[in-house]
């Protein structure tokens, strides 16, 4: 994939530590599953899904309990992937840029491993938030399974600390599942793990609900597939790509908020998105003239009524809408107006929108979303990713994206739900920037959240921003 920027990662961190990996396994479906060809709809196949996107879960240490939580997980996944057996099996691409799953039931990938950290020092060094130091060891990338085609869909790794807490990973080939989808599978994979002997939401394939026919036609204007060949975003010589994770609780978002006019209707999301994407917008410094886009991942599932979507559904049922505006226009104009644009983006998604969003990538060569100064927002907290609890360990104190971006994209944020260590609750955004760009971002932010006599956030929003 072509995406932007190519900048170095930031390397800063204060802890350190070695894992040792068992040799990779390939975890295959408990009992016979059926060897079929099955293609994925015209929303899972388009150019900008076609990457491995990765999840990590953090869980503290149960003293009194004697399961490896390696082999729970192991376990629970071969009986799991009796329901989701798709995952088991490999993607081909056929005419047309078509691709299908082989399900082969030649399994999941899956890596035992031992860190010599505990949680208390993860905790401490505040490395339970992106981004997490040695992760390209928490999640090992095996010779050759990061390919789109052949490998295998799913790779799944457990690494116990030396203190009894572990760390379950897992990446996912993105044309197999998004956020909703991924939400179910983990849901039935815990379920398993406790003892449930099948998922309680049967999983449900059906991709061809989501595929065009030959009565579904282009009937909107997608800008968000507009033509890609705007130059990337210029960096300044010898930066580096900096990630950041800030939090976002409800003193953060009331302060967010008094900058809209008292009454004006918004959710939590539209005004933090907004208030992300104006601040961002200033940090990069563009042109004043630079047209700037914030796409929202709006999840369809409840506009589909025709017929509506099994609830079992676990394919990508997202669409990618864009508001659009100049620099200018959003560093200069009151925070209403990027948060009415955004909330006029999600609002133009109907059924008719999504069914010429299908037709649009089957007769258009399944392009890719446009990155060139775009600034894309997933929002995690409706779903129960963060909730993943196989038993004694309970919930995860950190659960879900392993990383800001998406595979060579840097302009991705993902919002997750979080309680940080004060017990409030709120969302974590991690945000990857060029270094100069983060500390006007930074500024931004502090210019808002520190006004006055807020000694209050200096302690709650500052420290929890990090390397």
């Amino acid at each position: 994939m072509d995406y932007q920027w190519s900048l170095p990662l930031s390397t800063t961190t204060r802890l350190s530590f070695k894992v040792h990996h068992r040799k990779p396994e390939l975890v295959t479906p408990a009992k016979p599953t059926p060897r079929e060809l099955k293609p994925v709809s015209d929303i899972d196949d388009q150019q900008g899904l076609r990457f491995q996107i990765p999840f990590i879960f953090f869980y503290r240490p149960n003293l009194t309990c004697t399961l490896d939580p390696v082999q729970v997980i192991r376990r629970a996944l071969g009986q799991t992937l009796v329901y989701y057996y798709p995952f088991a099996g490999r993607l081909r691409e056929g005419p047309n840029r078509k691709l299908w799953v082989d399900c082969t039931g030649e399994g999941a990938l899956f890596i035992e491993a031992d860190a010599d950290v505990t949680f208390a020092e993860l905790e401490e060094a505040d490395a339970l938030l992106p981004p997490f130091p040695c992760l390209e060891e928490l999640i090992f990338d095996v010779e050759g399974s990061s390919e789109l085609l052949n490998p295998p869909l799913l790779l799944v790794q457990v690494t116990r600390l030396k203190c009894g807490g572990f760390i379950f990973a897992l990446r996912v080939n993105h044309t197999m599942t998004d956020g909703a989808g991924l939400s179910l599978f983990l849901k039935s994979l815990s379920e398993v793990a406790c003892g449930l002997q099948a998922p309680s939401v049967p999983p449900v394939w059906e991709r061809q609900l989501l595929i065009a026919n030959a009565y579904d036609h282009v009937t909107h204007t997608h800008r968000e597939y507009d033509d890609d060949n705007v130059e990337p975003e210029l960096m300044v010589v010898g930066d580096v790509l900096v990630t950041k994770s800030f939090f976002f609780g409800p003193d953060e978002v009331d302060a967010i908020r008094r900058l809209l006019p008292p009454g004006l209707r918004n959710s939590t999301f539209d005004a933090l998105t907004s208030f992300l994407w104006r601040c961002r917008t200033v940090a990069m410094s563009p042109d004043p003239n630079t047209e700037m886009r914030m796409t929202c991942i709006v999840n369809t599932s409840s506009k589909l009524r025709n017929p509506p979507m099994p609830s079992g559904y676990y394919g990508n049922v997202f669409t990618l809408p864009v508001a659009i505006a100049t620099a200018k226009d959003l560093m200069e104009k009151p925070l209403e107006f990027p948060l009415r644009l955004i909330q006029e983006a999600k609002s133009s998604v109907t059924e008719d929108y999504i069914r010429s969003v299908t037709a649009l990538m089957a007769t258009r060569g399944r392009p890719k979303f446009v990155t060139a100064e775009n600034y894309i927002v997933s929002d995690l907290r409706r779903f129960d990713i963060g909730k993943v609890d196989f038993g004694p360990w309970g919930k995860p104190v950190y659960g879900g994206t392993a990383e800001a971006g998406i595979a060579t994209f840097p302009g991705v944020s993902f919002y997750v739900p979080f309680k940080n260590k004060k017990g409030v609750t709120g969302t974590v955004v991690a945000i990857s920037l060029p270094s100069l760009a983060m500390e006007k971002f930074v500024e931004e932010l502090n210019g808002v959240f520190m006004a006055g006599s807020s000694a209050k956030f200096k302690k709650t929003f500052v420290l929890t921003s990090k390397f």
